[in-house]
């Protein structure tokens, strides 16, 4: 599916359950991922199965959209993505765009904290999200994969600190790993602090930053589900 944002032609997937019109979820990948990443299409799989649509895209100049991914990076930017990819979900007529839930992870979690901070949503799941840019530059810094490295325009439009964002935010499901090498877990924390209820925040012993051990990926797709279930309520949850 492709829709525009500011000029850019993005392009992204949308699963759908049986049921007609369903809730949807907006999933937001890391700075260097795509739509495409592996938690983004395990979600998917299971929103649908639980009665809610999965909207997954690529951020401008990302994977298969269109941008020049130094150019076009910025915190400002992909939020814009996020509110174009509303619009073109409820121009389609496929989900109640009324009851929308976002998820990010890692920058994409900082996209969803920022989108979330600046306008009313349902419920929101965070991964390892980062509340100011500092960690995300110091791991761009430290980067030697040569297409990792960092831009020197990238250090520039990279720069953002959500902290007073934080207390326009409820409904909101925190996950960290506690040994996460790229956003301390003070982050989470933070989040978690600042944010008003309904609320809750998982520690996951030994977590990092990936999320790479397959425990921590089963307890993510169960409690997310859960999370999404009760705030979204899919038709087939209706009392």
């Amino acid at each position: 599916m492709v829709f525009s944002s500011d000029g850019y032609r993005l392009q992204g997937n949308l699963h759908l359950p049986a049921t007609p019109r369903p809730p949807v979820v907006i999933g937001m990948h890391g700075l260097f991922s795509n739509g495409n990443s592996p938690k983004q299409i395990a979600l998917a799989q299971h929103c649908t199965q639980n009665g809610i649509a999965f909207f997954r895209f690529d951020h401008r100049g990302c994977g298969r959209s269109e941008g020049n991914f130094d150019r076009v990076t910025s915190l400002a930017g992909r939020c814009r993505d996020v509110m174009s990819a509303m619009k073109f979900l409820d121009q389609s007529g496929r989900v109640n765009i009324e009851k929308t839930g976002l998820f990010g992870s890692s920058m994409g979690g900082a996209v969803c904290l920022a989108t979330a901070g600046e306008q009313p949503f349902g419920p929101l799941v965070t991964v390892a999200a980062p509340i100011h840019s500092a960690p995300v530059l110091h791991a761009l810094q430290r980067a030697r994969d040569p297409q990792v490295q960092p831009h020197a325009r990238l250090a520039q439009t990279l720069h953002f600190d959500l902290s007073n964002r934080l207390q326009a935010i409820t409904d909101i499901l925190v996950f960290h790993g506690d040994a996460d090498e790229v956003v301390p877990p003070s982050h989470g924390q933070t989040i978690f602090d600042r944010a008003g209820e309904p609320k809750k925040i998982i520690r996951q012993a030994g977590g990092d930053h990936r999320m790479s051990s397959p425990r921590h990926q089963e307890q993510f797709l169960r409690n997310t589900i859960q999370w999404f279930k009760n705030g979204l309520r899919p038709a087939d949850h209706e009392p």
